[in-house]
């Protein structure tokens, strides 16, 4: 059964499957052997990565918002979605646009992301969130 799992790719090789949680919200994903949860609270707009302990390593806080945020490491990375209408998210560092994401295929959801200074982990976690975001958004328009 389709499950709307996303081969995710960096720099032309495989690094994951990213193989979202229907009955939790969100997904998990493993790289280099380490596997990852990631979880939303009920409303969908706050997400949570843990590590294999348990650990929660990320949260994404406002998702789905204009402006949203990404905290891991001490560290805050900044989200904006670029238009109303769009889907392309633009990553700022202190105010200047400095990475993006956007699905560029409506077809195969194909998603193209180039999220510079963040760890690998991070990069899928960002993306893995938004697809959890435009599924939940594309149901909402269905129903």
């Amino acid at each position: 059964m389709w499950r709307g799992r996303y081969e995710i790719e960096s720099d032309g090789r495989p690094i994951t499957v990213w193989d979202p949680s229907w009955w939790r919200g969100g997904g998990d994903f493993e790289i280099d052997g380490h596997r990852f949860q990631v979880r939303s609270n009920g409303w969908g707009t706050k997400y949570r990565m843990f590590d294999e302990a348990g650990n929660e390593i990320a949260l994404v806080e406002r998702a789905g918002r204009k402006h949203w945020s990404v905290v891991a490491d001490g560290r805050v990375y900044e989200f904006r979605r670029a238009s109303f209408f769009g889907n392309r998210q633009e990553m700022l560092v202190g105010g200047v646009q400095t990475g993006s994401m956007e699905r560029t295929s409506a077809w195969t959801g194909a998603i193209e992301a180039d999220l510079p200074g963040l760890p690998l982990s991070l990069q899928v976690f960002v993306v893995g969130v938004q697809i959890a975001v435009w599924q939940a958004q594309q149901a909402a328009a269905g129903s």
